[in-house]
């Protein structure tokens, strides 16, 4: 059998877009089984599977126990995952921001830093109900319909992030993460010690961790979709690296390889899609 592959990109519901950028339907099936990494991101994961489990085999702590997952809902991190497959992969991938944990879930997203959990564990009968809507549904839009359905009936608008925090958020993510530290708390009025205490707080990263996997997770979406002929180097540069070993040092230390291995070892991921 051809691996075949079919994503289907959808935007949320008006009430959820402030904290939900889209979702993404995916299908993959053909593959030879293997290993995904589950990348650092600015995005939370939450990932409904349809049809078999997300069998996370290496969690991003290694004190963490491996685990399947119906609906998988994880926190900001700075270290791969590590997901089999066994060939085939069906779900609905939620791109939810930090910025929408305390209104979904009632919890800053720095209560699950580093943490993968079942959504129901978090978000009771409603988490198990998001699973199994899903699983009858046959098409892309009755699939993305029923999340704009029960993620409106578990979002309450008065659970919300400070405006100092939320604009430090999308500042470090707006900028690619190239923003400095000091005329961010500048332009709140704190210092740079309380800016980082209050915003690793509420969303588990440091800012300068939070600008830095920004930075990394742009560098690595350009090497998945950009033409060979463009050079790592010059994705180096365009993404606010010093030069092409400081952009080697990261995916050392942040993916656990090195740029080629992982491009070559990579099928098509819901996590890799450019966007």
């Amino acid at each position: 059998m051809e691996p075949t592959t079919e994503v289907v990109r959808a935007r949320p519901a008006p009430m959820l877009a402030s904290f939900i950028d889209y979702y993404l339907g995916y299908r993959m099936t053909g593959y030879e089984p293997g290993l995904h990494r589950g990348m650092p991101s600015r995005h939370m994961t939450f990932i409904v599977a349809i049809g078999p489990t997300i069998d996370v085999v290496a969690q991003t702590d290694p004190r963490q126990s491996p685990q399947n997952y119906r609906c998988v809902l994880s926190g900001l991190q700075a270290s791969p995952a590590s997901i089999a497959h066994h060939g085939s992969q069906e779900g609905v991938a939620i791109t939810l921001t930090p910025l929408g944990c305390r209104t979904l879930f009632g919890m800053p997203a720095a209560a699950l830093w580093d943490t993968s959990v079942e959504c129901a564990d978090v978000a009771g009968p409603v988490g198990y109900q998001l699973w199994e809507e899903l699983q009858g549904l046959p098409t892309w839009p009755d699939r993305f319909a029923a999340c704009d359905r029960v993620l409106t009936r578990l979002a309450d608008p008065d659970r919300t992030v400070t405006p100092e925090l939320a604009w430090a958020w999308r500042t470090v993510v707006g900028t690619g993460g190239t923003a400095s530290i000091g005329p961010l708390a500048d332009e709140i009025g704190w210092s740079r010690q309380y800016l980082t205490r209050r915003f690793g707080a509420e969303f588990g990263p440091s800012p300068k961790l939070a600008a830095r996997v920004t930075r990394f997770e742009r560098a690595y979406r350009m090497i998945q979709s950009t033409p060979s002929f463009v050079t790592l180097a010059q994705i180096a540069a365009t993404c606010g690296y010093y030069d092409q070993a400081h952009l080697n040092r990261d995916f050392a230390e942040l993916a656990g390889c090195s740029p080629t291995t992982w491009l070559s070892q990579e099928i098509p991921s819901v996590q890799d899609d450019p966007g």
